[in-house]
């Protein structure tokens, strides 16, 4: 659902661009206490902070993938239910803005113009609905795996229409083409709902496959445990409330982390190849609507990564392979490289307190 230059006027356009600026900033702050340990313990930025420049690489990587979900549509993974429930809202928030910004820039993927349009349909929208849906699923739910896993498919189904909503209402306000509104939401909820449904798998799947490995990496089952067990004549019993619970081990992160970079650039690299060439559901629908025609030549045309294929490489395979590995290469290198800056600031700000504190 990347948005080109020419479908959104220029007020409209900047006025989404700040309000894209304004919650990668509140994001900036909030992601100080995720990364930073505040509801995981001190080991908490160790395990997370390596993560989310991972998730935002991973992200990049499926987004390659387009699926078929209809006659002449593909859909994509927008990564926003996924990104909030691995590493949390605000770091979520900044890996796809990561994301799209390496997309835009480098691939020619994405408006220019359209950026704070992206990312704040792509990006706070997805994040913001898919979070509050799954903290409220996961609330009522029995606290299992299981739970945590269904209440991801939920979120993340309900994040991609709700998407394509907010797409709509910009482009009832400032879309430069005069088409039936109504029309237009009608077709993309619909077709995003469909969308959804495979969003709805790659998130689960994802953070199942997490879950059963590392769950003391997933942001959204911090707390999960199962009950304590005490072996009682031979068999297991629930313990006591009150009896104390085992301090967790300190776990490495770097097989998680270099099994997923590998994951990456396998789906980038190799398989983004078989993906779907049918236009998404955004472009399907421009195309019904005929607001398509009011696209404009992107500003990074000439960029010799532009559409995802890589210039003077005349082999569409490795074209595209090389490209997508360049991409994840280049996401993980410049979201690992946020996150560890914000993690670090955050961590001077806590020195600095305690050095005010000792000295008063």
């Amino acid at each position: 659902m990347h948005v080109p230059d020419g479908f959104i006027d220029a007020p409209v356009s900047v006025a989404a661009g700040v309000v894209a600026a304004g919650a990668v900033a509140v994001s900036l702050r909030g992601a100080r206490r995720e990364l930073g340990g505040t509801d995981a313990g001190p080991a908490g930025a160790e395990r997370t902070a390596p993560l989310a420049g991972l998730v935002a690489a991973f992200v990049f990587a499926v987004q390659m993938l387009n699926f078929p979900v209809a006659a002449g549509t593909s859909g994509h993974l927008l990564g926003g239910a996924l990104a909030a429930i691995l590493v949390g809202p605000y770091t979520g928030v900044l890996c796809i803005a990561v994301v799209l910004l390496m997309q835009g820039v480098l691939f020619a993927d994405g408006g220019l113009t359209a950026l704070g349009v992206n990312i704040t349909v792509m990006g706070v929208v997805t994040v913001v609905v898919a979070y509050a849906l799954f903290r409220g699923l996961v609330t009522v739910l029995p606290r299992t795996r299981r739970s945590v896993t269904a209440a991801s498919f939920v979120a993340a189904l309900v994040s991609v229409p709700a998407s394509a909503a907010a797409f709509t209402l910009l482009y009832a306000i400032g879309g430069v083409t005069e088409v039936p509104i109504g029309s237009v939401f009608a077709a993309m909820v619909g077709v995003h709902v469909l969308i959804g449904i495979g969003e709805a798998a790659i998130t689960a799947l994802t953070v199942g496959a997490v879950l059963a490995v590392r769950p003391d990496l997933v942001h959204g089952a911090r707390g999960l445990s199962a009950p304590l067990k005490l072996r009682v004549g031979g068999e297991l019993v629930d313990a006591p409330a009150d009896a104390p619970a085992p301090a967790p081990a300190r776990r490495s992160h770097r097989r998680v982390w270099a099994g997923g970079l590998v994951a990456s650039l396998v789906l980038a690299g190799f398989v983004s190849f078989y993906a779907s060439a049918s236009p998404d559901g955004l472009e399907k629908v421009a195309s019904d609507k005929g607001f398509d025609k009011s696209v404009e030549e992107h500003g990074a045309a000439g960029s010799p990564l532009a559409d995802y294929g890589v210039e003077g490489v005349s082999d569409a395979r490795i074209s595209g392979g090389l490209a997508g590995v360049i991409g994840v290469g280049a996401t993980v290198v410049v979201g690992s490289g946020i996150f560890y800056v914000v993690h670090r600031r955050r961590a001077a700000d806590e020195q600095r307190n305690s050095s005010a504190g000792s000295s008063a």
